[in-house]
């Protein structure tokens, strides 16, 4: 059959065009280094890549097929005139959830094991040994709560019931409980479930629905003795409630990838707070992505022309 795609950035590699018509003999294939480069061509391609304005978008007269060049894009790719268009937009879920889910388990053990007392004390050269129980969290006999049960959530909640923990979720669209969750529940349900969790961990996209859905009345319901950690999007919890919460003492602390505005403000009180562990939103990285990035668009390319279902198609209103 055959079909006109046009690449443009980000995440892009130089070798897709070769490896595309390998599969896809019949396709033509014309990438870019920048999204204006390809005001002409776009107008009768047949499908893209990348992250496209919303004048590229209105030239684009045969548009039935879009590739996003992330899982979750930045706010603001998802734009009306691409929602309300009939152009089918697929992400790139799935091939993040073994490194997020890794880095989640850093916090958590971390956290578990004190690591968020000692660390502050090895840059002091200072020798302090907490003997307290109260310090320690036995994993065996906590409770995590994912919050967003998809590929990473799933991740996380398979590693913590390998330690033993009792694994409560919530997710909007997943039908059933995988294998290492206790109780799977839908999001109006997560104010009767955070007094339970040890944990919370946050791996939600940003949408219209989890935009701070993580603030002060959310932080009140939790343990004192509980942490948060999000590894998904940054717009999903209020930063300046957080920090209040940990200040008052309504929570433990928190382990953070991700933030409402980065890099996160060098004076803001999160940096220097006892109980809080920073990484700057490096959770996703590891071998094999790219890999994984070309692997899915060229599967994604080959079920194109042969008019087979795409792989993870986004719903355009809620952005995931």
């Amino acid at each position: 059959m055959g079909f006109k795609l046009v690449i443009v950035p980000p995440n892009t590699q130089p070798d897709w065009p070769e490896k595309i018509r390998a599969a896809v003999p019949d396709c033509e294939v014309r990438m870019f280094d920048h999204s204006d480069a390809a005001m002409d061509d776009i107008e009768d391609a047949d499908a893209a890549y990348g992250t496209l304005s919303p004048e590229l978008l209105s030239r684009a007269k045969r548009l039935r097929w879009l590739q996003a060049p992330a899982a979750a894009p930045p706010v603001g790719y998802y734009y009306q005139e691409l929602i309300e268009s009939d152009v089918v937009v697929t992400n790139q879920r799935e091939i993040y959830n073994d490194h997020i889910g890794a880095h989640i388990m850093a916090f958590l053990l971390a956290f578990a094991r004190g690591f968020h007392r000692y660390i502050p004390q090895q840059m002091n050269r200072h020798w302090e040994q907490h003997r307290d129980l109260d310090s320690i969290v036995y994993l065996p006999e906590a409770t995590a709560l994912i919050v967003g049960v998809g590929g990473i959530g799933g991740e996380a909640a398979r590693l913590c019931a390998a330690f033993g923990m009792t694994v409560l979720g919530v997710d909007p669209r997943r039908p059933e409980a995988p294998p290492s969750l206790k109780s799977l529940h839908r999001p109006e349900s997560l104010h009767e479930i955070l007094p339970e969790a040890d944990f919370v961990i946050m791996t939600v996209p940003h949408t219209p629905q989890t935009e701070k859905m993580m603030a002060a009345r959310e932080f009140r319901l939790m343990k004192r003795t509980a942490y948060l950690i999000n590894i998904g999007r940054g717009g999903c919890v209020v930063l300046d409630d957080l920090a209040d919460a940990i200040q008052s003492g309504e929570i433990a602390g928190a382990g953070l990838d991700v933030f409402q505005v980065e890099p996160l403000p060098a004076d803001h009180p999160l940096w220097t707070m006892p109980g809080v562990l920073i990484t700057p939103h490096v959770a996703g990285i590891g071998p094999y992505l790219q890999d994984r990035r070309t692997e899915l668009l060229i599967d994604n390319c080959v079920r194109f022309n042969e008019g087979r279902e795409l792989r993870n198609i986004v719903d355009k209103a809620n952005w995931f």
